[in-house]
């Protein structure tokens, strides 16, 4: 799984040397304005741009912003390398000259990955494995939604993996070990110095050994006094053993730590334990990632998960309304499970429409019980009693729709985008189980909070069979009209394609912050605006690429549209891509 957006640039080389970088430029020619792009040892996230202009070389630090766009040093900010690529092809606005042609791979030079990158996805998923206790499909889904912010995580404790890295020993234990056998210059270790946290560097040189004191800032960066700054040890140690940066030498042989344990690292202090026997990691700000919430994976006892039907006597149900239709309401409830109590929704039927629509809450609830993801709602189970009840998860922040026209303030586009992400992932797995909603739209996307969004409402979904790719309704019912596919309203024909369809007008109404579709238009006059090739315009707030996919959504043609499958990878990209401001934040507090 690479979440690097410059992986598909061809002339990316990935990580190399300056000297490597040159080397390249050589071969191709030097002719003017040559350029490639490498990674950044200095920054997380960054790139090098390296350039040839009158014969000579030049190397451009890119850094990864806090908002997680990437810009050159008083540079304009792009969203992408391959944008910031684009807009120094046409204006040189700082460079010695503008790219011209770029320095492309051969078919024989992969990219090469860098320290980090060969450890990344073995660290995440044992990260996530011991941090939040999630395995199989659940632990999948979580690094996909959230690979950006947990790669920053586990980047900050990437160095305790290092054969290099000794942990907590004394500055005469750290001597001895380098004096084992050979004692060649250069070589070293990084070693914890006292109860601060605070780490040294020791290195042999003319058989004797050295040490140094590696400082950090306020803002997280590690550096050696006077040297450059790095966002973390492994970056700092990696560009040592190119250039002394102030050391007697550079950086050699490492002196292996033979005493070493296992990953995973240590994660730090702080933490509390929960009841159910695992330990959450430290946050600053708890509603971070969605895997802080128990809601995440709320099945820790195997046994509820074969309980179709509850008791009576297992509920409280509160007074509390949080939604009503022809149906009944939906009330707060406490479900009292095996392994403890529950807050949970209660879908209660009114006992003077049970003959009319009894059939359909069984319907929906013999439907979402089949369903297992961590943005879906779970329905937990059935209760009958004075009146036929289905409990599922509870999302206390309610509909996506309201939710965002009460927070206008608070709410970033990137925000949005993380949350659309995790809506374009539940409905990429209904696809693959063959389900069609046929209801999607921000009223039935309900948030666990501001960073945690799930799919519900399954009253009109419909199971389809291995071989069927689409259902078709007897009859039109009352039909959420402004959200439906053409072929829908035409043919009463509903596939995922034409959940794709409603997937885009859920785009624009979260972009919109709220906002109804079609405003002007009246249900029945839509079609007809659709068919003319008229579509709504672009949300004040939606990036460019985001109103490019939503068309995509709208396409007329439903063999032409877009599935879920590539949907999610068009929202991913651009995803991780922008990186949240408060993912830098919390790996600067984690690491203070």
């Amino acid at each position: 799984m690479s979440t690097d957006p410059a992986a598909d640039l061809p002339f990316f080389y990935g990580s190399i040397s300056r000297s490597e970088a040159e080397k390249h430029l050589k071969m191709a020619g030097m002719s003017e304005g040559l350029f490639l792009l490498r990674q950044c040892l200095r920054s997380l996230g960054g790139y090098v741009l390296s350039l040839v202009c009158n014969t000579e070389f030049h190397h451009y630090c890119i850094e990864k912003q806090l908002n997680g766009t990437y810009c050159l040093s008083g540079g304009r900010p792009h969203c992408g390398p391959a944008e910031l690529c684009e807009f120094y092809s046409k204006d040189p606005d700082g460079l010695a000259c503008a790219l011209r042609k770029p320095c492309l791979r051969s078919a024989d030079t992969p990219i090469r990955q860098g320290v980090f990158d060969s450890l990344r996805e073995n660290m995440l998923r044992e990260y996530v494995r011991q941090t939040w206790n999630l395995e199989g499909e659940a632990m999948e889904q979580a690094i996909i939604s959230q690979a950006p912010q947990l790669e920053k995580l586990i980047a900050t404790t990437a160095h305790e993996k290092m054969t290099w890295y000794h942990g907590k020993i004394p500055r005469k234990e750290g001597e001895r070990r380098l004096y084992l056998g050979a004692q060649p210059d250069g070589k070293f270790l990084v070693r914890d110095r006292d109860e601060s946290g605070t780490l040294a560097l020791s290195v042999i040189y003319g058989k004797t050994v050295y040490h140094y004191q590696i400082i950090q800032d306020k803002s997280g960066k590690y550096f050696m006094p006077e040297g450059s700054k790095f966002d973390t040890i492994w970056q700092l140690v990696e560009y040592l053993k190119m250039k002394p940066d102030g050391l007697l030498t550079v950086l050699k042989e490492p002196c292996v730590n033979r005493q070493a344990t296992a990953y995973p690292p240590s994660v730090p202090a702080t933490r509390t334990t929960r009841t159910n026997g695992y330990t959450p990691p430290p946050r600053v700000d708890h509603s971070l990632l969605p895997m802080d919430c128990d809601g995440f994976n709320p099945y820790h006892d195997p046994n509820d998960l074969k309980k179709f039907y509850i008791q009576r006597d297992q509920l409280l149900i509160d007074e509390v309304e949080l939604g009503s239709g022809n149906f009944g309401s939906v009330k707060k409830g406490v479900y009292m499970a095996n392994e403890g109590q529950k807050d949970v929704a209660i879908k209660v039927l009114k006992n003077d429409n049970e003959n009319m629509v009894k059939e359909e809450m069984m319907r929906e609830a013999e439907i979402m019980y089949q369903l297992s993801h961590p943005f879906i709602v779970r329905m937990l189970g059935l209760c009958k009693s004075e009146c036929l009840m289905l409990v599922m998860e509870m999302a206390a922040a309610g509909p996506l729709h309201k939710f965002l026209s009460a927070n206008k303030e608070t709410v970033s586009v990137e925000n949005i985008v993380t949350l659309l992400h995790q809506v374009s992932m539940g409905m990429k797995y209904l696809e693959e189980n063959h389900f069609v909603h046929r209801d999607l739209a921000a009223r039935n996307v309900l948030l666990v909070n501001q960073q945690f969004a799930k799919i519900s409402d399954f009253g009109l979904s419909k199971a389809l069979g291995a071989d069927d790719s689409y259902y078709k309704a007897k009859s039109a019912g009352k039909w959420p009209l402004k959200w439906y596919a053409p072929e829908c309203l035409y043919y009463r024909k509903f596939s995922s394609k034409s959940d794709v369809w409603s997937f885009g007008v859920t785009m624009w109404e979260a972009f919109s912050y709220g906002g109804k579709p079609y405003k002007k238009i009246k249900g029945t006059e839509v079609l007809e605006f659709i068919k003319s090739g008229n579509r709504m315009e672009c949300p004040a707030a939606c990036p460019e690429r985001m109103y490019a996919l939503m068309l995509q959504c709208w396409t007329y043609e439903h063999e032409k549209r877009p599935d879920f499958k590539s949907v999610e990878e068009s929202m991913r990209t651009y995803y991780y891509s922008i990186s949240n401001k408060a993912t830098s934040d919390v790996a600067v507090e984690l690491i203070k």
